[in-house]
């Protein structure tokens, strides 16, 4: 960006947060095994990519979230059947998102839906969660248990907990019941980060802690390369994050990506989230790179957009605030984070990461 490109207020305050962030590294990391998981509208979101892209995704966790295009593009659908659900507005069947998935694919608009069936699932709904209600938890369960081996599925409810990642690794977490800012709870001793990765890809290594430079560092890193157009018309912020190993900086390593909730985006809580979630110290000691994508809030248009885009909370978008391919490979979120991945991948997939070691190894 060039100097008189800065001269307006905005531009100024645009140059100052590209300034400061640097390019996703170029890694050697595989991009044939991709896990992903996330909390809220970033649960949504996991089971989304996962869907769209079978092809690489090879598990997902998701905490308080629901089916594969659950709202079917309507906010309406997302405020009721999607998260509190009654009477006749219930979430899809397992038999009405198959049927879904089935036709996407055969539009060429999702991978082949015969790729999930080597992946692995882990899910968790909280009994305070008055925000998404377990029965959408229960519609999301049901999906898979139609689609995968009954071993290959984690379904785990904690009677107590609220709507909120659950962590060890955050000190200021929320009590256990708490549904409020920055939605990262402390239950015990309930590591949500530790058992959904020891599922997905486990056994794995204790994670590190305390982390240190030479365990691995969080970068942060431009998001505008990877839209087409300006990041905040596909509702994403000009920074992402991501947790990089030192082993990962000459060597092969796994991807995992994490997708925040509502409210819990950098604009909102800051590094909450990417530092406490609890993501950092299992893949320090595991060669897993972790990928924090970033939302931004929106109230219609924005400065210097003519876009006009509602997304008040910064939500990952579930309903179709981007448009009406949000939920497949052409969607502007999909597309940006595929990209990510890709970056982040090695030139030649013909190597493979070695599985992590497993002597002194931990299984949930």
């Amino acid at each position: 960006m060039s100097f008189h490109s800065c001269l307006s207020l905005g531009a100024l305050l645009l140059c100052a947060v590209t300034a400061s962030a640097q390019p996703l590294p170029k890694l050697t990391a595989s991009t044939r095994d991709v896990t992903v998981s996330g909390i809220s509208s970033g649960a949504y979101m996991a089971v989304q990519f996962q869907i769209a892209y079978s092809g690489i995704v090879r598990g997902a966790g998701a905490v308080a979230g629901g089916p594969y295009y659950c709202a079917e593009g309507s906010l309406r659908r997302a405020l009721g059947n999607c998260m509190a659900p009654s009477g006749k507005d219930l979430p899809p069947t397992a038999d009405e998102t198959l049927k879904t998935i089935r036709q996407l694919a055969e539009a060429g608009r999702i991978d082949p839906p015969g790729n999930l069936g080597d992946d692995r699932v882990w899910l968790l709904t909280g009994g305070n969660d008055k925000i998404i209600l377990t029965p959408v938890m229960d519609a999301l369960d049901a999906f898979y248990h139609a689609t995968l081996p009954a071993d290959a599925i984690s379904y785990v409810k904690v009677p107590e907990a609220g709507h909120a990642m659950l962590s060890i690794a955050d000190p200021q977490a929320n009590a256990c019941p708490t549904s409020a800012t920055p939605f990262i709870n402390r239950c015990q001793d309930f590591d949500a980060p530790g058992r959904l990765l020891n599922h997905l890809i486990g056994p794995l290594q204790p994670p590190e802690t305390p982390l240190t430079p030479a365990t691995g560092e969080t970068i942060t890193f431009d998001q505008s390369p990877f839209v087409a157009g300006r990041a905040i018309d596909a509702g994403l912020a000009e920074q992402g994050y991501a947790f990089v190993p030192a082993a990962c900086r000459s060597g092969v390593c796994r991807i995992h990506v994490a997708f925040h909730g509502c409210l819990q985006n950098a604009g909102e809580i800051g590094r909450r989230f990417v530092d406490g979630a609890g993501y950092n110290g299992w893949a320090a000691s595991n060669r897993i790179v972790v990928l924090y994508p970033q939302t931004v809030r929106r109230y219609g248009f924005a400065l210097g957009s003519w876009r006009w885009m509602l997304n008040p909370k910064g939500c990952w978008d579930w309903w179709g605030y981007t448009g009406a391919d949000y939920h497949t490979r052409d969607g502007a979120q999909m597309r940006a984070v595929r990209a990510m991945i890709e970056t982040l991948g090695m030139p030649s997939q013909a190597v493979q990461p070695a599985p992590p070691p497993v002597s002194g190894s931990i299984s949930y």
